[in-house]
């Protein structure tokens, strides 16, 4: 398949499976942590606040299967083990890193357009 026969749109499509991947918080989250050069587990995991370990290797695990993450394994006594991006992965954190920058800069604004809604909710006759 090439890329112009690919469309998130189509149920059956790869490419939907791919968005929903490269959209997850976790992902997006580890991808941030990453940007950063190579991590150990333990620092991901501190530096995701709220991730359950379980999680997080289910995010690792499916970031390296496709292809943005790599995980190296280094022969010393106990196991060290880092993770860090593939070329893919840091060209994905290049399209990522603007969507981070946007959130946290509308957050102000989200937070008063949220408490406004809810307000007008909460005022309004329910049917």
């Amino acid at each position: 398949m090439s890329a112009l026969e690919y469309s998130p749109y189509a149920a059956d499509c790869p490419s939907r499976q791919l968005l929903d991947r490269i959209g997850d918080r976790w992902s997006v989250l580890t991808i941030g942590t990453l940007a950063d050069g190579p991590q150990r587990y333990s620092v991901i995991a501190n530096r995701v606040q709220g991730v359950s370990q379980k999680m997080l290797t289910q995010t690792l695990r499916a970031l390296e299967r496709d292809g943005l993450v790599t995980r190296t394994v280094f022969p010393e006594i106990p196991p060290h083990v880092e993770y860090e991006l593939t070329d893919a992965g840091r060209s994905l954190r290049t399209v990522l890193e603007p969507l981070e920058r946007w959130a946290t800069t509308h957050m102000a604004d989200v937070e008063v357009a949220r408490d406004e809604y809810d307000t007008a909710r909460s005022e309004s006759p329910r049917r």
